[in-house]
């Protein structure tokens, strides 16, 4: 089981404002330039059930209708490093809103990323993964949520 780490309990009753709490966290000390909230690009639900491993970068989200499952942003790259485990919230659920935030260089590169979830049984807000983009080009990250 897999914890958010931003030391803060926020019960928020809304998904959009996710965006506002990735805005706050500035992952790496850096203001993001975008977030986006996850959809299932299968059926369009937005309740999921998340794998993570935030040692190595590594996202993986379960859409809780139609079962599709999608590795995000550019988690493919180090699935064989990873050893992730299922997110859970402090209250025990398992089902989340899901909003990545990207924090971009000067010439538009993706710099760095977070994943921040909320809890669908309570509320809570956590960034349970976030981490350093340090090639180029890495644009094409935003569209792989």
């Amino acid at each position: 089981m897999v914890t958010g780490r931003s030391g803060q309990r926020r019960s928020e009753t809304a998904a959009v404002e996710l965006d506002a709490y990735l805005r706050e966290f500035r992952a790496g000390g850096y203001s993001l330039a975008r977030v986006v909230q996850v959809a299932c690009v299968r059926c369009g639900g937005s309740e999921f059930g998340v794998r993570v491993d935030d040692d190595v970068g590594y996202v993986e989200r379960t859409c809780h209708f139609c079962g599709d499952r999608w590795v995000m942003v550019d988690a493919a790259d180090v699935a064989e490093d990873a050893d992730p485990g299922d997110a859970a919230c402090l209250c025990g659920g398992e089902r989340f809103d899901v909003a990545v935030g990207f924090a971009l260089r000067e010439d538009g590169e993706v710099r760095w990323v977070s994943v921040a979830l909320r809890c669908l049984a309570d509320g809570v807000l956590g960034v349970y993964a976030d981490w350093e983009i340090d090639y180029s080009p890495s644009g094409h990250l935003m569209a792989r949520i």
